[in-house]
């Protein structure tokens, strides 16, 4: 399996693709990532490739793995990231 392309790899592909300069690209990307963090909370749509939903988890019971003893695990919010369906088919293939 190749390795996953590294954050200046990505970005030098993206300054070629774009015809772009580089430091343009990086500006727009970490634009792009500081605008998701601060709008998660609502829900962020990047189009065509997915979208950051927050959830609420409900409080549950589970197990320590080590003892056996039943524990009581709280509810709490997380971050979830929905890949979207044309990101799926086209990554995957169409079913």
């Amino acid at each position: 399996m190749a390795k996953a392309m590294t954050k200046s790899q990505i970005m030098a592909k993206l300054a070629e693709t774009c015809e772009l300069q580089k430091k343009k690209v990086v500006c727009l990307v970490e634009a792009l990532v500081a605008l998701a963090y601060k709008e998660a909370k609502n829900g962020f749509t990047i189009p065509g490739l997915g979208k950051l939903v927050l959830m609420n988890r409900k409080a549950r019971m589970g197990r320590n793995p080590q003892t056996g003893e039943a524990i009581k695990i709280p509810a709490k919010k997380v971050l979830k990231f929905r890949i979207a369906k044309a990101a799926k088919d086209t990554v995957l293939g169409k079913k």
